[in-house]
């Protein structure tokens, strides 16, 4: 920690060996936790590997029981977890609900239902050699190492944990800085509801925390963070010859058809970005509406964003809490004035909010253009910028025109037309005449393109990946020799290349 970062820290009342974690609606201090060094990781990394020779020879049945029992503990105590949610993360009880509990007890349920099923060897029926089987088995990597971001600290880590341990691994959590502490709720809940107390492991500190968890032995990283440190974690992985999944963030363009649903859009577009303060990944950050319907979006847009009540997230009155992280609201500022300096306009919002707290008003900003760091990079809070596009192919391109490709969206009643458009888009997932809510259906792959990410989570294959795939080839019959063992001979010679002659010959053409 460089003399600045130690000033800072000092006035905040941390150290390089404590983390203070304060409501950032309030400044309230509500805790604080240690720093782990490479020492203690290794430690926990050790507890969870001992933990887990017993729970990987489970089967998955059994396992997929046991975690449910750990979503009950997490449903039972539903308001304990969404308050904590809201006055560590600043978001809105609702939002503590609906985006981050509701998601981990789906999650849970479908996979614990389905476990068995998805895990279970699968058959790879051979084109030749039909005296010989093949089958794919599907065994616990071991130890999975979950470097956690502070956007969403419960739904983002459980998700990931949970798909972890149903495939038979141990788990060792390293969360945000900024909320660490509703990570040590869950290893709370998880310890009361009876599972094996070693084979959830948090590990609390700043980021060279997370360089030792990569560093300690762990069988695979999952990491969602930064572009910039998402780098860093695939160079040490691929040091170490570890398997990691990257989901790095996104700028996600939003397509306004000329025939969209204007009601429905707006009331998708406002949602979209100013969720969770728009500090989500998937957020709408750009906007690219066809001129024939662009002023009648805008003023719909911006009545709506003005209408949102903005406060006390602990409140059911508000819809808008505050940002989590004072770096990101600076982030936030800088970007709004660097675009309004080159032109653009903020019709709503547009500065940070005065008094205690970091909030941060839901801001539209039009006259943008692609070139602003707005329409570029990644924002990560309350702000839509919103651009005029002659036409579709226009707004396609302008699209794609990224380095990031986590999702997009469509928005057209013609929904052939908007299939087509979402087949052209440059992202993992392109959503039709809806927002965020994807990355909630456990069925669907979570997928990062460009550099949006590597990897994948959720899904069925999600559930693989956390297993090694193992192959298996057994002899429905045996011989004494196959035929292309030794001794080698001209008969063998013979045999082999009449085979192929009947085999590859080549086609007859009309």
């Amino acid at each position: 920690m460089g003399s600045a970062q130690a000033h800072a820290a000092s006035a905040r009342g941390e150290g390089p060996s404590v983390i203070v974690s304060r409501n950032p609606a309030t400044g309230e201090i509500l805790g604080e936790v240690s720093v782990m060094g490479p020492v203690e990781v290794r430690d926990a990394v050790q507890r969870a590997r001992e933990a887990q020779a017993a729970w990987g020879k489970l089967a998955a049945c059994e396992r997929a029981r046991r975690l449910l029992a750990f979503r009950d503990e997490i449903l039972k105590r539903t308001n304990e977890v969404a308050e904590l949610l809201s006055k560590e993360g600043g978001k809105t009880k609702l939002e503590a609900v609906s985006m981050e509990i509701l998601l981990v007890a789906d999650l849970t349920t479908y996979f614990a239902k389905r476990a068995e099923k998805i895990l279970a060897p699968k058959r790879i029926p051979l084109h030749l050699l039909k005296h010989k089987k093949s089958y794919l088995h599907y065994t616990p990597r071991g130890v999975i190492g979950i470097i956690a971001p502070w956007n969403f600290p419960l739904s983002i880590p459980m998700g990931d944990t949970v798909m972890a341990l149903i495939a038979g691994n141990a788990v060792v959590l390293k969360p945000s800085e900024v909320t660490p502490l509703i990570a040590l709720k869950m290893k709370e809940l998880f310890d009361a509801c009876g599972m094996p107390k070693d084979l959830l492991q948090v590990v609390t500190g700043r980021g060279e925390t997370g360089a030792a968890l990569i560093d300690a032995g762990v069988d695979k990283i999952v990491f969602t963070g930064s572009v910039v440190t998402g780098r860093k974690v695939a160079a040490a992985c691929g040091e170490r010859l570890i398997p990691y999944t990257l989901e790095l963030g996104g700028k996600a363009p939003a397509i306004v058809c000329a025939d969209a649903d204007l009601e429905r859009t707006a009331n998708a577009l406002v949602w979209g970005a100013f969720g969770n303060s728009g500090q989500v990944c998937c957020s709408v950050e750009r906007v690219y509406a066809h001129e024939t319907i662009y002023d009648e979006l805008v003023q719909k847009v911006v009545a709506k964003t003005r209408s949102l009540r903005q406060g006390n997230p602990l409140s059911f009155d508000t819809d808008v809490g505050a940002m989590a992280w004072d770096r990101q609201v600076s982030i936030v500022e800088d970007r709004i004035r660097t675009a309004v300096s080159a032109g653009a306009r903020a019709l709503a919002g547009g500065s940070r909010m005065e008094g205690p707290g970091l909030f941060f008003p839901p801001t539209v900003l039009v006259d943008v253009r692609q070139d602003m760091d707005v329409m570029r990079q990644e924002i990560f809070g309350p702000v839509m910028p919103i651009m005029k596009v002659r036409s579709e192919e226009d707004a396609i391109r302008l699209a794609n025109d990224s380095h990031l490709g986590l999702v997009g969206y469509v928005f057209t009643k013609d929904r052939t037309k908007g299939a087509r458009i979402a087949e052209r888009v440059e992202c993992g997932t392109v959503m039709i005449n809806d927002v965020l809510f994807s990355f909630g259906v456990p069925e669907t792959p979570w997928i990062g393109i460009k550099q949006s990410g590597l990897g994948f989570t959720h899904s069925d294959d999600g559930l693989r990946e956390m297993c090694l795939k193992r192959h298996v080839n057994v002899d429905r019959f045996s011989t004494a020799r196959e035929l292309w063992w030794y001794p080698y001979s001209e008969k063998t010679y013979k045999i082999v290349t009449s085979a192929m002659g009947f085999l590859f010959r080549p086609r007859k053409h009309a």
